[in-house]
Order: structure tokens, then sequence, then C-alpha cells
């Protein structure tokens, strides 16, 4: 059963609760973007799943703190306010930035002997950036972001006193994403890497590259859209998550001693 959505003021929203979840799907939003991009996934995903994101400083119910600017303290911070999430076993989700967040997560917790059971990275290459947006002045950074990842709503860019606010965060995010270098070490948790066909920013090569990040099985797909095709393919994109995880959640309650 689903409960009411929770959205703690300290960086965890819970879009619907679920009573004893087999799973948690740890989730990680694009530069810029906040933990309610995943409001309406709950809906695509068994009952046995649930969804956890992480809000990051800078956005929506957390907009007057200070943005994180290196992507080591995003992972610090997701992993410390979903502590007490991490009592069922894991599995993580990011897109763009959110992809590397998602990927360093999965490493550090690995490390710690908590592997997940499933790392889905969505439009992100593995290599750094070769040029560097965060520096640029705010015009330009606003113009270049849009020109490589479309990545500014037009209702937003229609309101100036808005862009204003969201900027800082934007622009920490970015910086983030362009000062980490790689993911140290490797995982062997199974990975699926998702992009957009049309994705200007991400190409099947990168896609490709991960497979050198995991000792486990990767698998490729590509999505019809662009960076942001997981707004246009969401049916798709979820219904592919769904049964990768509906798989694992048969398998642990099939397990599981009876009652």
């Amino acid at each position: 059963m689903e409960g009411t959505a929770l959205l703690s003021s300290n960086g965890v929203y819970v879009p619907a609760p679920r009573g004893n979840p087999a799973l948690r799907l740890l989730c990680f939003p694009y530069a810029g973007g906040g933990a309610g991009i995943f409001r309406l996934w709950p809906q695509a995903l068994p009952e046995s799943v649930e969804v956890v994101a992480y809000q990051p400083p800078a956005r929506a119910n957390r907009l007057r703190e200070p943005p994180l600017r290196r992507v080591e303290d995003l992972v610090a911070e997701a992993l410390s306010v979903m502590a007490p999430m991490l009592d069922r076993p894991i599995a993580l989700f990011g897109h763009s930035m959110g992809g590397l967040v998602a990927a360093e997560a999965a490493r550090v917790l690995s490390a710690r002997g908590r592997v997940p059971v499933h790392l889905f990275v969505s439009a992100k290459p593995m290599r750094r950036p070769s040029s560097l947006l965060h520096k640029l002045d705010d015009a330009s950074f606003i113009t270049e972001l849009n020109r490589r990842y479309a990545g500014v709503p037009h209702e937003i860019m229609q309101l100036p006193d808005v862009l204003e606010l969201l900027l800082p965060g934007m622009r920490a995010d970015i910086e983030a994403l362009e000062t980490f270098g790689e993911v140290k070490g490797e995982l062997t948790c199974p990975i699926s890497v998702f992009g957009g066909a049309d994705d200007p920013a991400v190409s099947r090569e990168d896609l490709e590259a991960w497979r050198g990040a995991t000792t486990g099985p990767c698998r490729i797909r590509v999505f019809p859209g662009g960076h942001f095709y997981i707004n246009d393919a969401r049916d798709a994109l979820l219904a592919d998550v769904s049964a990768t995880l509906a798989a694992f959640a048969r398998h642990r309650l099939g397990s599981e001693p009876a009652q």
C-alpha cells in the first residue's frame, strides 16, 4: 500500500512510501533538477519497490541553502541523509549529472560492503566534459547549457527572477560535474546504461564505455529522444526499470522463509 508522500528538510523525498518494500530505488536528479522529477515514478514500479529521491541543496524546499560544488560532497550528504533507508537491498538511478552521483554512490556503498543490486546510469558519459561551462558569465552559461543539453525549460527562461534564484544551484551542479575525475575502482553490480537516440551530448560510444566500470553484467539501451528522453520516453524507460527490479524482488520474496 502507498502512503502519503514524505519530503524531509534534509534532502530525502519519498513520493509513495511502501509498507514493507523488498528494495529501495535511490534516485538522483540531473543538474539543476530536484527530487520532484521522480514524483510519478512509483505509479509505474512494483509495489515491492520504494522510490527514495535525493533533494540537493539550492532547489525546491532547500532553495536558500548553499549549493554543493563537488560530486564527493553530494554523495556524502545523500548517503548520510538516506542512511535510515539503507536497511533494505538498494538499486540506484541517476540521470545526466545524477548518473555520475549514482555511480559514485554505488562505489562508496560497495566499499562499505553494501553492494547495490543494480545501477541505472542515464545520459551520462564516463569521460569528463572537454570544455568548462561553470566559468562562463551568466548569459553565456545559460546559452551554452541550452545548446548542449537543452537544459533550461522555456517557461523558466521567461521568468528572470526565478532564473536568478535557480542559477547558483545550476552553476554549482555543472561545476561538480566538470571537476570530478572518474569513478575510481571497478563495481561488481549489474549496470543498465540508458541514453537518448538524438542526444547531442552523449553518444552510443559514451554509453558503451560504461562496460568497463563493472565486473558484473552491463547492458545498453537507447530510447527515442534527446538528452531529456526520460520525459518523452518515460513509459518505456520505467517499464524497463520496473522489469529489472521486479525480477529481483520476486527472487528475494520467493527466498524468504514462510512466516
